[in-house]
């Protein structure tokens, strides 16, 4: 453990970054918390190491002073006891050490081929983060004659099962995906598996050795989701047939907590609070499943009577059948009797809706979620023409009330203006910077998503101790505003992958994330730094 005390900085409202200085500190830290956490010692939603950090994720992460203070007590247990405790069994996987980057691998090492498996063999590896995507472990403690660069063009396909080297770290792709390590080997050991409970075969803090092997290690292909399933006479009988999709209608929840530790982020809806909404009109437990509708619009046929709610954007809808024709009201449940079809057109203001159903959404959970993650491509898929929508079960109580409609959210022509925290990277960036992301005004671009909203304007540009430097991957958090080299920043949606190597020069405010996710490509953002005084969330540009 390094002598330095670690530091810790804010990263928004809901998180801090504990900054260690080292891989070997972070570890120490990651490890100590997590038994501390174990003991009720110390809170989180979830703690996310990566290579010089440990982010913690709600909890005592919203009180950054107060981890500050606790932190050296909680250091002064035995670090090899906490990191011990926390690793768990050592995982064998076996190689043939076979990989089309042998033999360069060698070259920049300075040693022959067999030498390269030997030391490589004889080491014991820990996960000391996850990240990059889903089940891919960076395993640190691997001999230091073994460091070498990234290749300096990347590979579009890497096949799943190979094994790499870049920087100080191994790793083992677990699904064909681009990637610049340098590749050794590969192993028919599957690191990600989404048939077995735990889909992850390493976890962060666990510990790890390499075997050699001769035989032919076959790399079996990516398989699709396969979670345990009801049988159709189990299950709700449908109650929606889908007619229109739109560009993006996906099933989402509340989303995946306790998975970080297998590079898994949290997902779940992007409007949370009209999420909720809609759920209570419905008279759904929290936490129920609903559709989420983006760029478009969305058209459904009943299939049995089904009581809905729709909240978020307002859309313009209709009800048609048997029964007559009939506006769809925004924010108040309504029912949909069998031969019906509800028509919603695309959002006036905003840009994502919730269309909740009473019952909740039924379908194949996956980590005790339903939500669909489009970066990791996790959960159900989204909807195309002909899917049919089974409740999940009974509703938890009556419908309720009508709920008030959100009439502040942004069309083309208006100015949002979002709250900031800085931190915890804008000592990266030079005053003019920090000054220039508050004071001009921001557009969204059309490659924005649910991943995260793309802004242009002119470039922040970093200050001239790091214009070269390169930011070990860190956590980031929902909201965060990172800074790739092009100066443009990215504001982090509820698809945000969990770790980042670009620095992060502000985070915006909790409560003005549902804001966010509504904005639609071609609408103008202001950010302000936060201040706990009420404020305008959305003007009309003059």
């Amino acid at each position: 453990m390094t002598t330095d005390r670690p530091s810790v900085k804010p990263a928004g409202t809901t998180a801090a970054l504990i900054d260690c200085g080292s891989l070997d500190a972070a570890l120490d830290v990651f490890a100590a918390l997590s038994v501390a956490r174990e003991r009720g010692e110390f809170h989180a939603d979830e703690l996310v190491p990566a290579a010089q950090t440990v982010l913690v994720l709600g909890g005592d992460g919203r009180n950054p002073r107060g981890i500050a203070a606790k932190l050296p007590a909680l250091l002064t247990e035995s670090h090899a006891a906490a990191r011990a405790q926390a690793a768990g069994p050592e995982v064998s996987i076996p190689v043939r050490y076979s990989g089309p980057d042998l033999t360069e691998v060698a070259a920049l090492t300075g040693m022959s081929e067999e030498a390269v498996v030997a030391r490589h063999t004889a080491a014991s590896y820990a996960v000391a983060f996850t990240g990059f995507a889903p089940g891919f472990a960076y395993l640190s403690g691997g001999d230091p004659a073994l460091a070498v660069p990234r290749r300096a063009t990347p590979r579009a396909r890497i096949q799943p099962g190979s094994v790499g080297l870049a920087g100080e770290f191994s790793g083992v792709y677990p699904r064909e995906s681009p990637g610049g390590w340098q590749i050794i080997g590969s192993t028919s050991a599957r690191m990600w598996d989404t048939a077995r409970e735990q889909p992850a075969a390493l976890l962060a803090g666990g510990l790890v050795r390499f075997t050699a092997v001769r035989e032919e290690a076959r790399i079996p292909a990516t398989r699709a989701a396969t979670p345990q399933r009801d049988t159709d006479q189990d299950r709700p009988d449908a109650v929606l047939r889908v007619v229109d999709a739109g560009l993006q209608t996906l099933v989402q929840d509340a989303g995946r907590l306790g998975a970080a530790g297998m590079g898994v982020g949290r997902a779940g809806t992007a409007i949370r609070g009209a999420y909720r909404t809609a759920n209570a009109l419905v008279g759904n437990a929290p936490g129920a499943a609903a559709l989420e509708l983006g760029h478009g619009g969305f058209a459904a046929d009943a299939l049995a009577p089904v009581v809905l709610a729709l909240t978020g954007a307002v859309r313009q809808g209709r009800i048609t059948g048997p029964f007559g024709s009939r506006n769809v009201a925004h924010g108040t449940p309504f029912r949909l009797s069998d031969g019906e079809r509800l028509t919603l057109g695309p959002a006036g203001r905003g840009l994502r809706s919730i269309l909740a159903l009473r019952g909740g959404v039924g379908g194949d959970a996956f980590l005790g979620s339903r939500s669909r993650d489009t970066l990791a491509g996790l959960g159900p898929a989204p909807l195309t023409v002909g899917d049919e929508i089974r409740p999940a079960g009974a509703a938890a109580s009556a419908v309720g009330a009508p709920a008030p409609q959100d009439p502040d959210l942004p069309a083309l022509g208006d100015v949002a203006t979002l709250r900031v925290v800085l931190g915890p990277r804008d000592d990266w960036f030079d005053a003019d910077a920090v000054a220039r992301l508050i004071t001009q005004l921001w557009t969204v671009t059309p490659q924005s998503d649910r991943v995260g909203v793309r802004l242009t304007g002119e470039p922040l540009r970093r200050d001239a101790d790091h214009i070269d430097a390169e930011l070990p991957s860190e956590g980031v958090v929902l909201g965060s505003l990172q800074v790739p080299p092009d100066g443009q920043p990215v504001l982090f949606l509820a698809d945000h992958p969990l770790t980042g190597g670009y620095p992060v020069i502000a985070v915006v405010h909790d409560d003005d994330i549902d804001l966010a996710a509504q904005l639609a490509p071609g609408t103008t953002v202001r950010f302000t730094l936060f201040a706990e005084q009420p404020h305008t969330r959305t003007e009309t540009r003059q």
